[in-house]
């Protein structure tokens, strides 16, 4: 079963994007979505729900300085596994190519619905101190912030000393805004290169790609077929690992994506309980 699934994994990010590598090797590359074509500027019940459940757990954490770090990363799927008497059934959300337009209200969004996330950023949309006030909004409000390089190249056709300088000088930036800095990288086009998982493990992140994503593909960039994918892929298994973007349609569909995963009783992973770097 596990071969069938690959299989059908494989496939579906084969035809993600046609623009850009097509592999989905760890050496050579898996298809990003950072291309996508952007849109014009523009109560005391004794059984409680998921969302519930959710809600206390996060007023918990929130209250306890000391975070339990009771779930890995999986680097052969990318899949985020308990440790001992974890729940599995989670899944994790992550929000690329961050803060570009939608960014702060899909935070504000998440945030309502107590359904914690990555939000991985770009240094080329920090160039501004508004944009850079919304990454610190971002931060406060309890979100995780990952690094995706600066410019979101290539990482595979840069030299060694300017694959470092994608990677650190965002995470210098991003430390002037926040306070800290990142604890999970996520390489463009999810092509980590042997230097960049050095330089990523210097640097105390750890790697992160994805398990599924689709919003990126013409038939997803509207708000009903992207919940409805994200909700029902054949993908979504406990502990996968959701990829997403700063997109109109995601942004739209997101509230709804995350009450439907939780209909199916997933939780929403808090990924400061990720095991990461030390």
């Amino acid at each position: 079963m596990k071969k069938i699934l690959a299989s059908g994994l494989s496939l579906l990010l084969l035809t993600a994007c046609t623009s850009e590598p097509s592999t989905i090797n760890e050496e050579e590359g898996k298809p990003h979505q950072s291309d996508v074509e952007k849109e014009p500027s523009e109560t005391g019940e004794e059984d409680l729900t998921v969302e519930e459940n959710q809600e206390e757990k996060m007023d918990e954490s929130a209250e306890n300085v000391v975070q339990t770090k009771d779930y890995v990363i999986n680097e052969n799927n990318w899949s985020i596994i308990p440790v001992g008497d974890a729940d599995p059934k989670v899944v994790l959300l992550t929000i690329d190519d961050a803060p570009d337009r939608h960014a702060l209200q899909m935070a504000k969004d998440l945030k309502e619905l107590n359904a914690p996330a990555i939000f991985f950023v770009n240094g080329h949309f920090l160039d501004t101190p508004e944009e850079q006030e919304m990454l610190r909004e971002i931060h406060e409000m309890g979100f995780a912030i990952g690094n995706h390089t600066y410019t979101h190249t290539s990482l595979k056709e840069l030299s060694p000393e300017k694959q470092k300088e994608e990677i650190v000088s965002l995470n210098d930036l991003i430390e002037s805004i926040i306070g800290e800095r990142p604890k999970f990288f996520r390489a463009p086009f999810g092509q980590n290169t042997d230097y960049t998982r050095q330089i990523a493990s210097e640097e105390k992140m750890s790697l992160m790609n994805w398990t599924y994503g689709y919003d990126w593909e013409k038939q997803y960039q509207n708000k009903e077929a992207i919940t409805d994918i994200m909700i029902n892929s054949p993908f979504l298994n406990d502990g996968a690992n959701l990829l997403m973007h700063d997109r109109s349609w995601t942004s739209e569909g997101l509230s709804d994506i995350v009450k439907g995963l939780r209909d199916k009783g997933f939780e929403t992973l808090d990924p400061n309980r990720i095991q990461t770097v030390e």
